[in-house]
């Protein structure tokens, strides 16, 4: 069950909040691992090794952008250039989350996540040599995981570290909320990034240099847990620390290297007052049908204003115009919004689970609003053409991709984390399968290219076995073809994944049976007029 909804097990925090249920990774603590974690050094361009940082992001950008059919990022000009950042947003989707940002953020990145990022197998090779530094959660601490000396030791010296490097001019990645979920709304912050930022914004003045800022992002996914959905990184304006308020008794610590925590009134304060500039660039909403309504009324207004919502993120920003209209109570003491009670909204919600039944959205409406369109033919031309392409791609796509699809798909559909943890997963397979794999795939291939050589070398209408002078160096160069072959294979189904949603998509629409069309032309109409009438 996902983690979001998982059933109350009795553990609770110091507010009697139910605390997280851990999978069995991160309730595997490894101290003496943790403890011996690679230190990262900020004398240089990154804080970990410079060649497996920057390998390790190479492999991210190409898994990236066949992981998703559309990635916008916006609002970079607001990221300081002057002084170090630590972003903060909400976090619904595992690792991808810290991924989509640092992918789009200017700056290298020093790293704190979870423990057993550090622990992992094959996970592990890369974290350390990127200094990762593992960080104990509350619910591990609480649970039982480890005792309180050893969380506050571990986590006393890696946000220090952390607070070093974001002093220093880099980049970091911390969520508030301390663990992903499956909900439509952010969780009660935890204190763990205000502590970090603040003894960032310590060593800062000790050494002379600008204070780091918060850096608020927006991350949206329109079916997070969807191979192929959309991504949109948000940054918003950087909220500025109250430096004045900065004690001196802080400040003395963390130039010698020790860590003392910040007074517990201002990191609450920063707590709170970050909140607000998260809201606004989250969905921010009780449900998940809840903001389904809202994209619906968004898809609406556009055929209404003849201004189509062609990127998905002016969809977001529609609809949250449209969450703003209608939300006006604040989140209640436990961070949930209210549910909306409107009967715009309540008509809009009800027509969003009618689609969602079938796989449709707002985008599937024609252009009145009030019906289900129809399929492009020339679309279905364009699959065809990808099917084509993919056919012929199909025995290096098999060779190359099929075993990390059954890997990714195995682990992300066994896994005890939630919904939020399966991109996570076959991210991972496809990116560290790539670098694994695919060299023994290739001797694969180069050896079934020379056993039908004849024949290969027949359809090519070259000798493929003379290309380079003689067998041996042919072989070789066929051997190093065979990786851009593998990459061309798995863009390529992706663009042909693409066209077979739309496929479906269309096929959908055109099968939907008249009882089905007659009840949601009603409620579409009926929800135009009382969208006409406000």
């Amino acid at each position: 069950m996902a983690k979001g909804v998982a059933p109350f097990d009795g553990v609770v925090d110091h507010r009697g909040e139910a605390l997280p249920v851990l999978s069995k990774s991160s309730a595997n603590m490894k101290m003496e691992k943790l403890l011996n974690t690679p230190m990262p050094s900020f004398d240089k361009d990154t804080p970990g090794s410079p060649f497996w940082t920057k390998l390790a992001f190479f492999f991210c950008r190409r898994t990236a952008a066949n992981q998703f059919r559309s990635i916008e990022y916006s609002g970079m000009e607001h990221i300081p250039a002057d002084r170090g950042s630590l972003c903060a947003s909400w976090h619904t989707n595992g690792l991808i989350d810290p991924l989509g940002i640092m992918l789009a953020h200017p700056k290298e990145f020093v790293m704190g996540g979870r423990h057993d990022l550090v622990t992992r197998p094959v996970l592990s090779f890369w974290t350390r040599r990127l200094a990762v530094q593992p960080v104990v959660r509350k619910a591990e601490l609480l649970r039982g995981g480890c005792s309180e000396e050893e969380a506050t030791n571990l986590n006393g010296r890696s946000l220090l570290t952390l607070a070093t490097g974001i002093s220093s001019g880099f980049g970091c990645v911390l969520f508030p909320e301390g663990t992903s979920h499956d909900l439509a709304h952010m969780l009660r912050f935890r204190t763990g990034p205000m502590r970090t930022v603040l003894a960032a914004a310590a060593i800062s003045k000790a050494s002379g240099k600008k204070c780091p800022v918060l850096q608020p992002v927006g991350l949206h996914f329109r079916t997070r847990h969807h191979y192929r959905t959309d991504m949109w990184v948000e940054f918003a304006e950087p909220y500025y620390l109250p430096e004045d308020e900065i004690p001196q008794d802080l400040i003395q610590a963390v130039e010698k290297r020790e860590w003392v925590e910040p007074p517990g009134d201002l990191v609450r304060s920063l707590r709170d007052g970050l909140r607000p500039h998260l809201l606004p660039i989250t969905p921010n909403a009780s449900s998940w049908e809840e903001h389904g309504a809202y994209h619906l009324i968004a898809q609406l207004e556009s055929r209404r204003d003849k201004n189509p919502l062609s990127t998905w993120r002016k969809e977001v920003l529609a609809a949250r115009k449209v969450r703003d209209r209608y939300q006006t109570e604040p989140e209640g003491e436990d961070g949930k919004p209210p549910e909306v009670v409107h009967p715009v909204v309540d008509s809009a919600k009800a027509i969003h689970v009618q689609l969602k039944e079938r796989d449709l959205d707002g985008r599937d409406l024609d252009s009145s609003g009030l019906r289900l369109r129809k399929g492009n033919p020339i679309h279905g031309i364009g699959f065809g053409v990808k099917t084509l392409l993919m056919a012929a791609l199909l025995p290096a796509f098999l060779l190359s991709l099929s075993p990390q699809l059954t890997l990714g798909r195995f682990l992300g559909d066994r896994t005890d984390e939630g919904v939020d943890a399966r991109t996570t997963y076959q991210f991972l397979a496809a990116m560290f399968g790539s670098a694994m794999i695919w060299p023994f795939c290739a001797i694969v291939g180069t050896w079934f290219v020379w056993l039908n050589a004849s024949d290969v070398s027949s359809i090519l209408s070259i000798d493929i076995l003379t290309i380079a002078g003689n067998e041996i160096a042919s072989l070789a160069v066929i051997y190093f073809l065979m990786f851009p072959l593998f990459w061309s294979s798995g863009r390529m189904f992706g663009f042909w994944w693409d066209g077979y949603v739309d496929a479906r998509r269309a096929l959908s629409r055109l099968t939907a049976g008249r009882a089905y069309t007659q009840s949601l032309e009603e409620r579409l109409r009926s929800l135009t007029s009382d969208l006409a009438s406000q």
